[in-house]
């Protein structure tokens, strides 16, 4: 293997981690089984139906079948460049987020972050918890040193979480997404050093 690709893990998966939230509730991080696939789904969906924040809109979810989100869950648990974390809160998935170890030869120093929670669940944590399991998956992953994420410009509330693990702006895409009223949305890319 040449110096400058780094060595990948095989099967990223994250180990069980009890949390406490700030409204004193348990939850579990855990990368998700096959047979969440189908609470997995609603969650995602249901996470795009209440905020304009996420590329998707809620029935884009429509044309993923529960098989669909199997193979999808299947391969990220098989895989060694992605991992991924979900929050569950009494044996549902309430959030999600994962980390994608870029493998080119020119990228291979990059990870791209993604996150999503529900809004009842917003503001108790979560989003904290996930980042730090992200952030120490990318400092233990041999080579990485940028970790990167894009957020919908306004979602001030995903800026401070960024902002409070050290993700700086390093720029900003005009006009990325368009809402069904013709709105546009800027898409605002950060970056974090290791």
């Amino acid at each position: 293997m040449p110096k400058t690709q780094k060595k990948l893990v095989n099967n990223m998966i994250f180990d069980e981690k009890k949390i406490t939230l700030k409204n004193g509730q348990n939850a579990i991080l855990k990368t998700p089984c096959i047979e969440d696939a189908e609470v997995m789904l609603d969650n995602i969906k249901t996470a795009c139906g209440e905020t304009d924040f996420l590329t998707h809109y809620a029935e884009y979810w429509d044309n993923v079948s529960v098989e669909n989100e199997e193979e999808w869950i299947r391969s990220k648990r098989e895989s060694e460049n992605n991992l991924v974390i979900a929050c569950y809160i009494d044996g549902r998935p309430v959030g999600s987020c994962d980390i994608t170890f870029f493998n080119n030869c020119k990228n291979f120093h990059r990870a791209g972050l993604g996150i999503s929670i529900t809004k009842k669940y917003w503001n108790l944590g979560i989003g904290s918890a996930m980042f730090e399991a992200l952030i120490e998956a990318a400092r233990n992953h041999e080579g990485t040193e940028i970790v990167e994420l894009d957020f919908i410009e306004g979602n001030d509330r995903a800026k401070a979480l960024y902002e409070k693990f050290g993700f700086k702006v390093a720029a900003v895409k005009p006009n990325y997404c368009k809402l069904k009223d013709g709105t546009y949305q800027n898409l605002v890319y950060m970056q974090k050093y290791l």
